[in-house]
């Protein structure tokens, strides 16, 4: 049994006026494409809202409040740098008028694995042939219209 190291994390579903999702592809080496949600890892002392609002910023350029938390997830995975985690995802809502996304922000692993975003409906989701994170997107993006 492999040893995983616990990763607290902030994910942001960031949508746009039409209820679209932003997500972003992820190329790591040896690995199929896949498609995530904006956010990661939390810094040392960094709060769970402290993280989200840092994350959006560095992903897309977007400083924003990220308001409650609205979703916890309990997952397991490989990282793109090939580290066995336990994350401890917390999922923050978040609706912006700006569909124009900056990438400046993003680290050099960023850069590296992180080459393409989109946003998308949830019937583009649900067509969609390459794997997307959290794989029950829709079904939170139908929670949050209702």
């Amino acid at each position: 049994m492999t040893e995983r190291t616990l990763r607290p994390a902030a994910r942001i579903l960031l949508t746009d006026p039409a209820g679209r999702v932003l997500l972003f592809r992820f190329t790591p080496d040896g690995r199929p494409p896949f498609w995530c949600t904006p956010g990661g890892a939390l810094d040392p002392g960094e709060s769970y809202e402290e993280a989200a609002r840092r994350e959006l910023r560095e992903e897309t350029g977007l400083d924003l409040n990220c308001g409650p938390e609205i979703a916890r997830r309990q997952v397991e995975f490989v990282t793109v740098e090939g580290v066995p985690v336990s994350a401890d995802e917390r999922y923050f809502a978040v609706r912006t008028e700006i569909t124009d996304i900056d990438c400046g922000g993003h680290t050099d692993l960023e850069q590296s694995v992180m080459r393409e975003w989109r946003w998308f409906d949830r019937e583009q989701l649900e067509r969609h042939d390459e794997p997307y994170f959290p794989s029950d997107l829709g079904a939170m993006l139908a929670l949050m219209e209702a």
